[in-house]
């Protein structure tokens, strides 16, 4: 069987517990030895204390001045019984033990050279003596002159310092196995939770998850927007920010950012979503939304941006295009009826009628849009609202050209005036035939002040409510069951985009335009002509 490698979060397990028992290991040790030096230190300390306090007594040094034996070994055994010392042993100024634990000894020579303490200073040491190990502490022994005349040396057994050395380095020890202890269990929680945070994935596959995810951000000409579990920004790509037209930073909280309502609530609430259709300042967008789940896991949801700007643009210049046909096409057939009324008197021989008739005709109103028709210039207008004039009559709804329009000039802006004109009658034809009031009927009325066209459309509907006249240019806001909300956003869309805007006044809720740019300039239009 092939070998498997080790999983990283097992591998970083091994190498924590490693870590850990190495550093603690080197503590133990460290600890020890500076417990052992400090016991070494704290008994030859008191040894010497000890040394000093006895080397003090003036009857002791009177008792080695005369040589009194016995008198010495007595007070010397008397010191060694109230310290708890292995040994006291007092000498004359040659060196020569008066007193010691063991007789045989008394007489002899201390078996360590005597002449730096003989000769006035205090040592400390661990030394090796005839009963062993012990630390040991000499101080000179003066007379009541000053004058150096034995030495005084007690010593504790090393045995006493090993066993307080081994006792507390085995609370060391237990206090370092606890430490150990808590460190592996440290460890195995934090590689648990290292496992859990990257979805039991590999670092191999973290990172080949990052240059594919760096690959499709960037490699694609959708926008992408992703949001985690908590409601953050998590990745975006340039082309989100490009189509929102708002900065998105990593972290940022996604009810902090200024996006339409709709992309909100969907980023904030979840939920599938296919093809919805929204506007973000001068953009129409197509967008779609999936929550991410791994398991049973949610991980956030992504919201993918297609832009259909350019797309809607051209359904206006088709249906555009369409009511031009549908006009032409009615226009056709009302011509061919007058040509077989022309042709009729002419083949009849009333010559006359027919130059009175062809005369009538010449002076006649614009086909469809009544005595105001001849006071619009623009073909776009005039065709346009003959179309809808035909189709509001389909639905029982009388259109009208207000008296008092005058358009002098054509459209500069013809795609954004047909759609806003478009919209605003749309809608108000369906509102007039819902209306209470009958016969229903519409009225358009369109003004040229230099390059701006002013825009009022007025129905015999029910009007709009003051506390709703802002919130049905809402985008998703529609009074019909079957409307999309689209119809009064995307005019009040275009009108901003010439600079102006749409708006809805006065008790029989007029909808009014102000479309600035909308019109050619007389000299523009001479030159282009």
């Amino acid at each position: 069987m092939p070998h498997r490698p080790m999983r990283f979060a097992r591998q970083a397990l091994v190498l924590q517990v490693g870590l850990i028992t190495l550093v603690t290991a080197i503590g133990f040790v460290l600890v020890a030895s500076l417990l052992d030096r400090h016991l070494v230190d704290q008994y030859s300390q008191r040894a010497l204390t000890a040394a000093r306090v006895i080397a003090t007594d003036t009857d002791l040094a009177d008792q080695v001045a005369r040589g009194d034996q016995p008198a010495v070994r007595a007070q010397a055994e008397r010191a060694r019984a109230a310290s708890g010392a292995l040994f006291v042993v007092i000498t004359d100024r040659t060196g020569i033990r008066l007193s010691h634990p063991n007789p045989a000894e008394i007489g002899e020579r201390v078996s360590t050279d005597p002449r730096e303490v003989l000769a006035g200073k205090e040592v400390v040491a661990v030394q090796r003596g005839t009963l062993g190990y012990s630390a040991r502490g000499k101080v000179p022994l003066r007379g009541p002159d000053g004058a150096v005349i034995g030495q005084v040396s007690i010593g504790f057994d090393a045995e006493d310092i090993t066993t307080a050395l081994l006792r507390l380095i085995g609370t060391t020890a237990a206090f370092t196995g606890g430490a150990l202890l808590v460190g592996v269990a440290g460890a195995a929680w934090l590689t648990r939770m290292l496992k859990r945070r990257t979805l039991g994935l590999e670092p191999q596959e973290l990172a080949e998850l990052v240059r594919q995810r760096e690959a499709v951000l960037y490699g694609i000409g959708e926008g992408v927007l992703a949001v985690d579990a908590a409601g953050l920004v998590s990745v975006r790509n340039r082309e989100a920010e490009r189509l929102l037209g708002v900065p998105l930073e990593v972290g940022a909280p996604v009810a902090d950012l200024d996006l339409p309502p709709r992309l909100r609530e969907l980023l904030l609430e979840g939920g599938q979503v296919d093809n919805l259709i929204t506007l973000t300042g001068e953009r129409v967008l197509v967008v779609g939304h999936r929550p991410v789940t791994r398991g049973e896991v949610a991980l956030g949801s992504v919201l993918t941006l297609r832009d259909r700007t350019d797309l809607e643009s051209l359904n206006r210049e088709l249906d555009k295009v369409r009511s031009t046909a549908d006009t032409l096409r009615a226009q056709r057939h009302e011509f061919t009826n007058r040509l077989h009324t022309l042709s009729g008197l002419l083949q009849t021989g009333r010559q006359q009628e027919a130059v009175d008739y062809v005369q009538a005709l010449t002076r006649g109103e614009i086909t469809g849009l009544g005595p105001a028709g001849d006071a619009v210039r623009d073909p776009y207008l005039v065709a346009f609202l003959s179309a809808k004039k035909s189709v509001a009559a389909e639905k029982d709804v009388a259109l009208e050209l207000a008296g008092t329009s005058w358009v002098p000039t054509a459209l500069a802006a013809p795609v954004e005036v047909i759609t806003v004109v478009g919209n605003l009658v749309d809608n108000a034809i369906d509102a007039a035939r819902v209306g209470a009031t009958r016969p229903a009927r519409v009225e358009v009325d369109l003004l040229a002040d230099g390059t701006t066209l002013h825009v009022s459309v007025v129905d015999t509907g029910d009007g709009v409510a003051e506390d709703r006249r802002e919130e049905i240019f809402a985008e998703a806001v529609s009074s019909k069951p079957d409307g999309n909300g689209l119809g009064l956003a995307l005019s009040r869309q275009a009108a901003r985009g010439l600079g102006g805007d749409v708006w809805v006044t006065g008790p029989d809720s007029s909808f009014v335009a102000k479309l600035p740019r909308a019109l050619e300039t007389p000299a523009s239009e001479e030159a282009r002509a």
